[in-house]
């Protein structure tokens, strides 16, 4: 395939099927155990139908939005995920400058390949810091103060996270960081030589935000460690509230669920809350993040920002989110696969083909903003 042959979700996640060693492709496709919520995600969209409205003078379409202070030129953004750099050497310098291009949003993971002041210099678009409880807190009280210091403006402390989810694709093929594959993964990595060509031809991998804390020689320590040994399953309501008055400013907690974890969140400071279950990683069986936004906003939308993530595969997604009382929507597969594929011109025309996709939609929606959205456009089967 070619790039400019993709024309969706699947066209991108077809693209690098061909183009990675099996392991890798499947730690960005796989989740947990049976992989229902995962597959779920994206099913919850098809219960819900728009209902456009004609005739409303659509001439000029304005997609901005205001999400935790940041003003968004398009209602997406690129959620922080782990090891970019893994899947092209580009990794997180590319999505930093097509989030730039496009003018929304991008953040990057305690997992990220590249550093939080390297993303900073590339782009000028509002930029998320993805952040681990660890059980050092001086570790984290350090890592929070790089962050200030990179000019990072939302700080997102993941809550779902505290011991890995069981990836049962990952454990076929052997994957972890290091690798350490079975010979079943050796051979399919020998299938995909172009791939080793390129990781071997470029700068070494390595984990900036994490320097002297896991070892990518193998010597200090693997990732499936790190998340059993260093995060702190401990993590409760006032470690989040001691957290969010030292940063002093934008704090979200991503993997929010339940309306009680919500108003808990409102009542310690949070600005924001991104509804998730982590692309279906973690807890398999868990509810959709659209199954529960409804929910949730009704609650404590006019409090503290919404968010969701989870799923989204298309321009239509992201208005019945919207329409629901999202005030954005976070994106990972739907970026990770086109970077994987063809580095940041992949990731570039993945958000040309969302941008486009939301325009038109709202367009046969028949509405010019995206305050326009309302469940009234909306029904339920």
């Amino acid at each position: 395939m070619r790039l400019k042959s993709c024309h969706s979700f699947h066209d991108f996640r077809r693209m690098a099927q061909q183009r990675l060693p099996g392991p890798i492709f499947d730690y960005i496709d796989g989740a947990a155990d049976d992989e229902v919520t995962y597959r779920r995600n994206t099913t919850a969209f098809e219960t819900c139908q728009l209902v456009p409205n004609v005739l409303r003078g659509v001439g000029e379409i304005d997609m901005s939005v205001t999400v935790m202070g940041q003003r968004l030129a398009m209602p997406v953004y690129c959620s922080p995920t782990a090891l970019q750099r893994l899947f092209h050497h580009q990794g997180e310098r590319a999505v930093a400058a097509a989030a730039g291009k496009f003018g929304t949003m991008f953040g990057v993971s305690s997992l990220g390949t590249v550093s939080l002041e390297e993303a900073r210099r590339i782009s000028g678009s509002p930029q998320v810091y993805q952040f681990y409880f660890h059980k050092d807190r001086g570790l984290n009280r350090a890592m929070m103060a790089r962050a200030k210091q990179a000019g990072i403006e939302v700080m997102m402390l993941t809550v779902d996270s505290i011991t890995g989810g069981n990836r049962e694709r990952d454990k076929r093929t052997g994957f972890s960081i290091p690798f350490r594959l079975t010979p079943a993964g050796m051979m399919q990595f020998a299938l995909k030589p172009a791939w080793a060509i390129n990781y071997l031809t470029h700068e070494g991998f390595k984990l900036p935000q994490l320097d002297g804390h896991v070892d990518m020689g193998g010597g200090a320590l693997s990732i499936s460690r790190y998340f059993t040994e260093m995060l702190d399953p401990s993590l409760s309501w006032d470690d989040v509230a001691a957290m969010v008055r030292e940063w002093g400013g934008q704090f979200c907690l991503k993997g929010v669920m339940s309306v009680e974890d919500a108003k808990r969140a409102v009542e310690i400071g949070c600005t924001g809350i991104i509804l998730s279950n982590h692309g279906g990683r973690q807890l398999d069986g868990s509810r959709s993040a659209f199954d529960q936004l409804a929910e949730i906003v009704d609650a404590v939308g006019d409090r503290i920002d919404v968010i969701m993530d989870g799923g989204v595969q298309r321009g239509t997604h992201v208005l019945k989110a919207l329409s629901l009382g999202a005030k954005a929507v976070g994106l990972g597969r739907y970026y990770l696969f086109p970077l994987a594929a063809a580095g940041q011109a992949g990731v570039e025309r993945a958000l040309e083909l969302m941008r486009s996709e939301i325009e038109r939609d709202m367009r046969l929606m028949g509405c010019a903003s995206i305050d326009r959205l309302t469940r009234a456009n909306l029904r339920f089967s």
